[in-house]
């Protein structure tokens, strides 16, 4: 009894609140303060301007302005899903961005797990920095390049083939070699800069872990399949999933500097197709319509694919 009345009448402890709350309020408020600047350009630039939206559902005229216009309703989305030349034209996009995918976004994964397997270091980082200069050039400057470089007339290639009695082809032209040109030149671009980020997934791998499997008798392939590849695969889904929203587009500046009117049947993509209407046609409602249900699309399957990965790797961007 006396042991229990103690511990009744013992005070009960208070809680002492941490003293480095203060320091912590105020480097918060801190950082709040420097993210300040960026939150403010970042609402102006990307959430201001969708009030511009409004124009896909109004028959939109410059001189009446946004507000001034008529409001048609769905009757802009209704047409272009009417027109078989929208359909031509999405069937394109989603071509060229499926070979993208399929050639053009392996080709850093395999071009970063070659490169590792190079023992000489000073050749090495020399090839690597090789891969990373046509990343600087521009699409004009690309494409000229393979203009020049592909001609029937001038070019090296077709010099080379007619070494060997191969008359010349005029490949940038034919509907059935553009699309592949088109892919090549963007991984010729792009492979270098791309594979950054699987040279720094590599770079952080404990060598300890080769050492290991190089006791255990694991050859470099082998150790490539079971110590590479598994700390590459978070980078890889997080880079898969940022390309997967962008299916329903593809980049301007290379379809349309390369592209001609005798391969339009193959070429002819959303953004040139919206180009060519917005533009040179003035159809402003018609385009955002087309712009609007193509970023819906794209958020939609990031959403999709990202609660699909989660699901069956555990791994997502969110």
């Amino acid at each position: 009894m006396n042991e229990s009345a103690a511990l009744a009448d013992a005070p009960v402890p208070v809680p002492v609140k941490p003293k480095r709350r203060k320091v912590r309020v105020k480097t918060l408020v801190s950082l709040y303060v420097l993210f300040a600047p960026t939150a403010v350009l970042l609402f102006l630039f990307n959430y201001v301007p969708l009030y511009g939206i409004i124009i896909a559902f109004k028959d939109y005229s410059i001189y009446k302005g946004i507000m001034g216009s008529d409001w048609v309703g769905f009757e802009n989305f209704r047409y272009f899903l009417n027109d078989d030349k929208f359909w031509s034209v999405f069937k394109n996009t989603l071509i060229l961005n499926f070979y993208d995918l399929l050639f053009g976004f392996t080709s850093p994964i395999v071009f970063a797990l070659l490169a590792n397997e190079l023992y000489q270091r000073t050749f090495k980082r020399v090839m690597q920095t090789i891969s990373y200069l046509p990343h600087f050039l521009s699409w004009i400057v690309v494409s000229g390049v393979f203009y020049s470089f592909l001609s029937p007339e001038t070019g090296l290639f077709n010099r080379f083939l007619g070494v060997f009695g191969v008359d010349p082809i005029f490949f940038m032209t034919e509907p059935g070699l553009f699309r592949g040109i088109l892919v090549f030149a963007d991984i010729w671009k792009g492979v270098g800069w791309s594979a950054i980020l699987y040279f720094a997934v590599i770079a952080g791998i404990d060598s300890s872990l080769y050492e290991a499997a190089w006791i255990d008798g694991a050859n470099r392939w082998r150790q490539v399949i079971h110590i590479t590849l598994p700390h590459m695969v978070p980078m890889i889904t997080l880079l898969f999933l940022l390309r997967l929203a962008h299916l329903f587009s593809i980049d301007f500046d290379r379809i349309f500097l390369m592209q001609n009117p005798l391969v339009y049947d193959v070429s002819d993509v959303i953004s040139t197709y919206v180009y060519r209407l917005g533009l040179e046609q003035s159809q402003y409602s018609l385009t955002t319509a087309i712009g609007l249900t193509q970023s819906v699309l794209g958020f939609l399957l990031l959403v999709g694919s990202n609660r699909l990965s989660k699901r069956l790797t555990g791994l997502g961007m969110y």
